[in-house]
């Protein structure tokens, strides 16, 4: 037994875990860790502090916030333009990050005099790396926002247009050689990559790179069965079933509403070529778009849109969703559904995407499914994240410059079913497989409840 567990054990203390975070999406996979955390059978004493936003997804969970938090006029998106800096500098940022290092440093003393087992959970980039790493106590890491995909696949280094693009694998690996001494440090007691081809990477070096999976892929089960084995008439039964378009046009406002409008461009593009053709992909006729819109979004942004481009209130529709509010329109054998509740059944009855979205994009794909991808204009969707997903997904996602493009890429898939294996083959690889809060959970208590 060390002596951590004997001191634990004497004083009937139990861990004190601190989570550092530092994006909207960074604060989803910490809680879904947290939850994890807190069906083991001797939970830690979780508490956060979220160096972006103002953790609402914390507070949801009733995890006590430790520090100011503020949400900046970037939105989180700093690290993308120069400008976004510029305007979180003038919006306090500065004085925001040494109010939260000094709340850090002052949780970890207080934990210390009180003789409590304390560790630090950092889920995002170097920023709460850095700041786990300055608080002088145990830590690990959920790196979140690298990945050796936006570098290279399994065959080798990606073949890249800018002489700057080398600056990203300098040292041999996406993660740079600050980075990795951080990772590398004997209080750094787990490093939790995003997918198995990081971590073979990090391995090279002593740094304690664990694989067990991507979080973004927990808690996407749909609201109905998933058949385990084909039946006698499955091959009919799929011949005779709509084609299911799913729409991801982002959580952000205004970004989403401007990206809807090209999206909308997209799917009438759609509609025509496979008006205009006698042979339609799927026997049955019809198209099914099926909509996953947040629900900080305001739904009647989108309708104008829809109505511009001939869609008519419907009250009936081929697929049912667990949305009673879910809103339904049709245009000759077409029908479009705008849910706000059915986000999971949207990914999984799709059978491709069209998407301006960052962690819908990457958990459609992680389900095998191909997502044809239109840079927009915002802060977030923009020509530079589009084309830097494209190699984080590979084959799942084809990127297109114009609306008007996606008919033809849509056509070509449906008629490769050869192409869509390989496309499903490499969501899952490149995504992993569902349960990885609860291994990451099994992980740090082992680790942080052997050292101190």
């Amino acid at each position: 037994m060390s002596n951590v567990s004997r001191v634990s054990q004497a004083s009937g203390s139990r861990l004190r875990l601190l989570v550092l975070s530092n994006g909207h999406g960074e604060d989803i996979i910490a809680v879904r860790i947290l939850q994890a955390l807190q069906q083991q059978s001797n939970p830690p004493e979780i508490f956060a502090l979220p160096l972006v936003g103002e953790g609402h997804a914390y507070q949801q969970l009733g995890i006590p916030l430790i520090g100011s938090v503020r949400t900046m006029p970037s939105g989180g998106f700093v690290y993308m333009d120069g400008r976004q800096l510029v305007r979180d500098v003038r919006g306090g940022l500065v004085q925001l990050t040494i109010s939260q290092i000094q709340s850090m440093r002052r949780w970890v003393s207080s934990q210390k005099k009180l003789g409590n087992q304390r560790a630090i959970l950092a889920v995002g980039d170097i920023v709460p790396l850095l700041f786990a790493y300055f608080s002088g106590a145990n830590y690990a890491f959920v790196g979140t926002a690298k990945s050796e995909y936006y570098v290279r696949d399994e065959t080798g280094l990606l073949r890249r247009k800018s002489k700057s693009a080398r600056w990203e694998n300098f040292s041999g690996s996406i993660y740079h050689p600050w980075e990795r001494w951080l990772m590398s440090s004997r209080r750094c007691q787990a490093v939790f990559p995003r997918d198995s081809l990081t971590t073979e990477i990090l391995k090279q070096w002593p740094i304690p790179a664990v694989d067990v999976g991507n979080p973004m892929m927990d808690g996407l089960s749909p609201s109905f069965p998933r058949n385990q084995f084909y039946t006698a008439d499955f091959q009919k039964q799929e011949l005779a079933r709509p084609l299911v378009v799913t729409l991801l046009p982002g959580s952000r406002p205004p970004e989403a509403y401007e990206n809807w409008q090209v999206i909308m461009e997209a799917v009438s593009a759609l509609l025509a070529s496979f008006q205009e053709r006698d042979s339609v992909v799927h026997t049955s006729g019809n198209v099914v778009f099926l909509a996953a819109i947040a629900p900080s979004l305001d739904t009647n942004q989108f309708i104008p849109v829809l109505q511009a481009q001939g869609w008519q209130p419907h009250t009936q529709s081929p697929i049912s969703l667990p949305d009673p509010n879910v809103l339904i329109f049709k245009q000759r054998n077409a029908y479009l559904l705008l849910s706000q509740q059915a986000y999971n059944d949207c990914l999984h009855l799709g059978d491709v995407a069209i998407a301006m979205a960052g962690t819908a994009t990457e958990q459609f794909a992680g389900l095998g499914k191909p997502a044809i991808a239109i840079p927009g204009q915002g802060p977030q969707y923009n020509p530079g994240f589009a084309e830097a997903q494209s190699r984080l997904l590979g084959d799942s996602l084809i990127l297109i410059e114009q609306p008007n493009k996606a008919a033809k890429v849509m056509r070509s898939l449906l008629q490769h079913p050869d192409r869509l294996q390989i496309i499903a083959e490499n969501g899952l690889r490149r995504m992993g497989k569902p349960g990885a809060a609860q291994r990451i959970a099994d992980c740090l208590l082992e680790r942080m409840k052997s050292e101190e």
